[in-house]
């Protein structure tokens, strides 16, 4: 029988808990976490973790300072829940580290369909047979699922290493922010998921580029997307 995926649920509202876990217990292997510093402490001692899903909203630490702090223990994906739907709150989602973001109400099938994404990326990327590209300081290992720059490990994002493995798939190509939200997040497009990609390629470029201010890798072709020689 095949190991389920792990998934850590984390929300102060014991209701939205319950209800997360009985969707979810099904096909997955679920725990539960009352708030964001008991998430991060769950992580610590469980970064086998495959998906967090975690409320931004919480008192103590909330989601975003939360996922910012296991992200130093954990590279699994965060699936962001939370009441508001406004840019700037998945502005805040994203830079903290998240992957992903669904808003109060949802539907079960929304749910399941962004939990199984995300899931299924993550295991990809830990599949992979090994496949390691240097760029430069940049030393790119898909098969580890690690990422070096002048020997430094970096902690990558889910949606940053696939980015990046989309980006040097397609080196010499110009990518538009279409092709890449389609080919990433497996949604259709919309019109703000430009700035979605927009703040993940601005973190990538924060984490991979010796001089982020003046990228020599993942270049901005303007007018035309983003491109990796």
């Amino acid at each position: 029988m095949p190991v389920q995926s792990r998934i850590l649920i984390v929300d102060d509202d014991p209701d939205i808990r319950n209800v997360l876990t009985l969707l979810l217990s099904k096909s997955y292997s679920v725990s539960e976490a009352v708030d964001g510093a008991a998430a991060v402490e769950y992580i610590k001692s469980n970064p086998d973790t495959d998906l967090v899903i975690m409320d931004v909203m919480m008192p103590g630490m909330d989601g975003i300072e939360a996922c910012t702090k296991l992200r130093k223990y954990s590279n699994a994906p965060v699936l962001f829940l939370t009441a508001k739907s406004a840019e700037d709150d998945r502005i805040s989602a994203y830079n903290s580290g998240g992957d992903d973001f669904l808003s109060k109400p949802f539907s079960q099938a929304e749910l399941l369909a962004k939990v199984s994404s995300l899931l299924r990326r993550y295991t990809e990327y830990r599949g992979k047979p090994e496949e390691v590209v240097e760029i430069g300081n940049l030393v790119v290992d898909f098969g580890s699922h690690s990422v070096k720059l002048s020997g430094e490990e970096l902690d990558l994002t889910d949606k940053e290493h696939s980015i990046l493995e989309y980006m040097l798939k397609n080196r010499g190509v110009t990518l538009n922010a279409k092709e890449i939200y389609e080919a990433v997040w497996e949604e259709v497009y919309l019109p703000g998921s430009g700035s979605t990609v927009m703040v993940h390629i601005l973190n990538l470029r924060r984490k991979i580029e010796d001089d982020p201010s003046n990228p020599k890798i993942l270049r901005t072709v303007w007018g035309k997307g983003y491109q990796i020689d």
